[in-house]
This record gives structure tokens, C-alpha cells and sequence, in this order.
């Protein structure tokens, strides 16, 4: 265990396995077994918790999430880091490892994850909790967590590793060069903080960026509070989708066939927000009642 995460025990493991890292994977393997505590550390685990872990890799990580946690569920997209994993982690009966791919498509999660996360909960009882804890593969990082945000159960909490610029995009405020779509659908649902920054010398193979670990609490609270989540998820989207136009034009754009452009502007001058405006200076709560308000309206204005 003690040299699990060297680059020199990485690579012998993987070539003895007749295996390299891949790139179209995002496969990059922490080699600081301190980050990989902090990663789990940082979650706070309860043995009545049921952790969800994307990118197995060779199973440092989700060891410590068996040891900490009541069940795991660890889903792995390479079939032969899934037979690595496999071996590594046959000790470990509270974890259930899956091969494929954690998304079904860009908007929607792989039904099997979700399943088997309910089922452990239900096994776990009523003080189990969900949490998402991850050294995520890059270019999935973004769907992976914006989805879990619309399923049943939604974690408590996730902490996971992913680009320092994506955790920017996360943490950002109004006016600011990173805040969207992503900055108000997570502000939204919870709080966002960034534990550590981690330099490319962290990983094997070094990747091109500087990444960073992330803890999210979200608010089941919040979350009800939404009317219709995957409208405001929708419609989040196609507000930010040309965010330096003026809003009145964003507007149109995002409700066509929906509101007529009066209609649009009556929504406005309702909710007593300028046309001339541009949505990135919006702050979040202010985003958020623009969407309702443009719900009510398409609502209201529904062909009967």
C-alpha cells in the first residue's frame, strides 16, 4: 500500500498488466498517496454512507472509501483497468465495481450506477447518506456532476478532483470572466469550495493543467424549492449560451415558439429587469427568478 501511488509502482503495475494510461480516458493517476487521504478526508465519511467513486483506476482510492465508508459503488470505463481493479480490490466486500461508462449521454446518468447507489442505501438504512467522491476523468467531469445534481437521491456531498479551471467556472461570481450556465446550476443547489490546488507534477501522466479538489454541499432544500428542475436546468443553459448579448435578445432567443417577442417584454417589465442587460451580470438569485418568471409566462401563455 505504501507505494500504490508512485509513478515507479504505477508503471511497473500497468506494464505488468500489458497496459498504459489513455488519454481518450482522461487517465491520470494521483502519485501522492497524502492528496489521495486528503481526497477522502475531505468527504467526511461515515460508516452509514454509500460513496459513488467514477474512474476506479487501480483501486487506491476506493480503498479508502471501503474502509471509511459503509458501501461503495466504483464504476470503471477500461475493461482492463476494470480486471486490475478487480484483483486489487477482492478483499473489499463492501464495494461493488461496475465496467462502462458512467454516463448514458451527455445529459443523462448510466441507470445501473443509480440503481445500485438506492439499493446499498436501502441495505444502509435511514442514516445513509450519498456522496460522490472521485478523481474524476476530465473530460467527463462536468456531466458527471451537473446530472447527479437532477437524480434521486442527489448526493449530500461531493468532493472530487477535476481541472482548476472548471473549479473556477464552479466558484465564480457575477461579472466575472468564469461565471455561467455551471457557476449558478451548482450555486444554486448548494455551496462550493475549493480544498487544494494541484500542480500537473501530482499526476502520472502529468497533464497540461493545474487541477484542484473540490468539496460541494448541496441542499435538498433548494432543490425542492425549483418547480421544475430540468426546466430551470434548460433554460439555464440557453440563457448563458450567448452570454454577452444583451438580455432582452437572449431572452427571445431562448423562449422562441414559446413567448412572442411582446410577451417578452411584458416578462421583463415584470420581473423590473432592463432588456439592455446581459445575463453574466445577473446575480444568482436574480437568474433564478428570471427563470420562473419566464416559466410562468410560457405557462400562462400555453395554447389551450
Amino acid at each position: 500500500m505504501s507505494e500504490r501511488q508512485t509513478t515507479r509502482y504505477l508503471s511497473d503495475r500497468l506494464s505488468a498488466a500489458g497496459l498504459t494510461p489513455q488519454s481518450h480516458f482522461g487517465q491520470n493517476f494521483l502519485i501522492d498517496l497524502n492528496l489521495v487521504d486528503l481526497i477522502a478526508r475531505s468527504a467526511g465519511l461515515r460508516k452509514t454512507d454509500v460513496v459513488l467513486e467514477i474512474g476506479t483506476g487501480v483501486g487506491s482510492l476506493t480503498t479508502r472509501l471501503s474502509d471509511q465508508a459503509g458501501r461503495v459503488v466504483s464504476a470503471e470505463i477500461d475493461h482492463h483497468l476494470f480486471k486490475l481493479a478487480s484483483d486489487e480490490l477482492k478483499t473489499c466486500g463492501n464495494v461493488k465495481l461496475i465496467q462502462g461508462d458512467a454516463l448514458r449521454n451527455k445529459h443523462n446518468f448510466r441507470p445501473e450506477l443509480m440503481e445500485a447507489v438506492r439499493e446499498r442505501m436501502t441495505e444502509m438504512g435511514p442514516a445513509a447518506r450519498f456522496l460522490l467522491v472521485a478523481n474524476l476523468p476530465y473530460n467527463v467531469a462536468t456531466p458527471i456532476i451537473s446530472n447527479l445534481l437532477h437524480e434521486t437521491p442527489m448526493p449530500e456531498v461531493m468532493v472530487v478532483t477535476i481541472q482548476k479551471e472548471l473549479a473556477d467556472r464552479m466558484i465564480a461570481g457575477p461579472g466575472t470572466k468564469d461565471y455561467g450556465a455551471l457557476s449558478v446550476w451548482i450555486q444554486t443547489l448548494g455551496k462550493v469550495e475549493i480544498v487544494r490546488e494541484l500542480p500537473p507534477q501530482v499526476f502520472w501522466p502529468r497533464p497540461k493543467v493545474t487541477s484542484a479538489i473540490v468539496r460541494i454541499d448541496t441542499d435538498q432544500g433548494l432543490r425542492d424549492a425549483i418547480p421544475d428542475l430540468a426546466f430551470f436546468h434548460e433554460m439555464l443553459r440557453s440563457l448563458f449560451f450567448h452570454r454577452r448579448k444583451y438580455l432582452r435578445s437572449v431572452v427571445v432567443s431562448a423562449t422562441k415558439e414559446r413567448l412572442t417577442k411582446p410577451q417578452v417584454d411584458e416578462t421583463l417589465e415584470l420581473l423590473q429587469l432592463s432588456g439592455e442587460i446581459r445575463v453574466e451580470q445577473l446575480p444568482i438569485d436574480e437568474v433564478a427568478r428570471l427563470i420562473e418568471g419566464l416559466r410562468q409566462a410560457i405557462e400562462t401563455h400555453r395554447p389551450q
